[in-house]
């Protein structure tokens, strides 16, 4: 058996449901001798026919034949019909889209993406992982954002990116402990701090105080950026932080403590979305792309206006 159309089966089942050739034709806008044709294309497909042809104004009936290969064609074109749907909706920009993303992200640049995806698409769905492993993996996930820049070799799979953001360092300082303004990197040499693990940033920021001859002495480490804030208020240490992570807290305007830049200025960290290489985007997450760098743009000049 070979050769069976969806055009076939749609043609046997308007036959069946109208009770005539005539009727079929006319609901499916065909003549009736395209309905004829349809039929003995789908009956030299299975090997028989399927309907009997008693003549005159009598209905058709279906043969044994006929009884079987209805309710399977129904099958298919129901399923086809939902194939349909979903692919318009798929290219309509609704569907489902998988991001992996980071604390920073999460509290400033996803919220924006999220509610406008789903002012767009309310019947899209979003999944959001928030990880931030020493490798970065982008998986199945159709959007990553990583805070670091790697070369392709570091993924675990071949993926392109679009940088959206420089996020500098900034140094968060119990008040009093530095002089207003931008503090020189030097005055950090042996100074305590609270710091991210060793892992992701961290490394090649520690790295950079190296190579100006400063080693700050860590005395905390945290994945917990609020866990930092509240170390450097109880005065355990200073705390390197991107200004990322400062935006939307109160680190301005907080009286127990005091925001500097640093001189020289530490290497910024880089905000990148990153996706597999080679895939085509669904709509959703082309659109998710573009609103991720128009907020970037918004939230680097929120930057340039802070400074």
């Amino acid at each position: 058996m070979s050769h069976i159309e969806l055009r076939h089966l749609a043609t046997l089942a308007a036959v069946v449901d109208e009770g005539s050739f005539g009727r079929a034709a006319a609901r499916l806008r065909y003549t009736q001798s395209t309905v004829s044709q349809q039929i003995a294309a789908l009956e030299k497909a299975v090997g028989g026919a399927v309907f009997e042809r008693p003549g005159g104004p009598r209905p058709v009936r279906l043969t044994p034949l006929g009884a079987v290969v209805l309710p399977h064609g129904r099958d298919l074109l129901a399923k086809a019909a939902a194939l349909a749907e979903t692919v318009e909706r798929f290219q309509a920009g609704d569907g489902r889209i998988d991001i992996g993303t980071f604390h920073s992200v999460s509290n400033v640049i996803l919220p924006t993406v999220v509610r406008r995806l789903r002012d767009e698409h309310p019947g899209c769905d979003i999944r959001l992982f928030e990880d931030e492993p020493d490798q970065p993996r982008i998986g199945d996930l159709d959007l990553l954002f990583y805070d670091a820049t790697f070369d392709a070799a570091s993924f675990d799979r071949e993926v392109e990116h679009r940088k959206l953001l420089d996020d500098p360092y900034l140094l968060v300082a119990e008040r009093g402990t530095f002089p207003e303004g931008p503090v020189p990197l030097e005055r950090l040499d042996g100074e305590p701090m609270v710091a991210w693990p060793e892992a992701c940033d961290q490394p090649r920021i520690e790295k950079a105080l190296a190579h100006h001859d400063v080693r700050p002495q860590v005395v905390f480490r945290t994945a917990g950026n609020e866990a930092l804030m509240s170390m450097v208020r109880a005065g355990l240490g200073s705390a390197l932080l991107p200004w990322l992570v400062l935006d939307g807290t109160t680190a301005w305007t907080d009286d127990r403590l005091t925001v500097h830049p640093l001189l020289p200025a530490l290497p910024p960290r880089e905000i990148r979305v990153y996706w597999r290489a080679g895939r085509t985007h669904a709509p959703l997450a082309a659109r998710a792309i573009e609103i991720a760098c128009e907020v970037a743009e918004t939230t680097a000049e929120r930057l340039q206006q802070r400074d």
